[in-house]
């Protein structure tokens, strides 16, 4: 069914391209509102079947435990890498794309779930503290390939902090709707 939403959408943007397309000065409107309507109709399907895959129970679940996991995952290596001094220059760029970005990705690919499984609300705060998080890791990044490794430090300790909070709003969140 979302093939077919897809595929009204596109035929409805080519019939509208089509339409006016024939004639510079005058636009078939009847054609070209017939092909709006098409391309609508397919935007409203393919919404539809992408909201309900992304309520299922199985997709629920499966994002329940990456979100779980992977921000586990950041907090824990993220501690390793504040507690290890030699963590500087091109050491902890390194550091910092071999050990959090996959993780970060993940928990990004199924933050949509956090909605539906915890509320609004909930979804905000915790992206708020993982989104301040993030913004702090790209900062370390870019400073300490800037060769201010102090700044870098500084940084790493907020980033730490922000994902420590994220966790923690994301665990009571589960405990709130367990």
């Amino acid at each position: 069914m979302k093939k077919l939403g897809f595929v009204l959408l596109a035929a409805g943007f080519l019939a509208g391209a089509y339409a006016t397309a024939l004639d510079v000065q005058n636009v078939n409107w009847t054609m070209f509102v017939g092909a709006a309507v098409i391309a609508i109709a397919g935007l409203v399907i393919s919404k539809t079947q992408a909201s309900a895959h992304a309520r299922s129970e199985e997709v629920l679940e499966v994002n329940r435990g990456e979100l779980r996991e992977s921000l586990q995952n950041v907090v824990r290596d993220l501690g390793e890498i504040v507690g290890d001094r030699a963590a500087q220059g091109s050491n902890l760029r390194d550091r910092i794309d071999l050990k959090l970005r996959d993780d970060l990705r993940r928990f990004a690919d199924a933050r949509g779930s956090m909605v539906h499984l915890f509320g609004l609300q909930a979804y905000a705060d915790i992206m708020s503290s993982f989104a301040a998080g993030e913004r702090y890791i790209n900062r370390v990044w870019s400073a300490s390939a800037d060769g201010y490794d102090e700044e870098a430090a500084t940084y790493l300790h907020k980033a730490a902090e922000q994902f420590a909070d994220a966790q923690r709003q994301l665990q009571e969140a589960a405990q709130g709707k367990a």
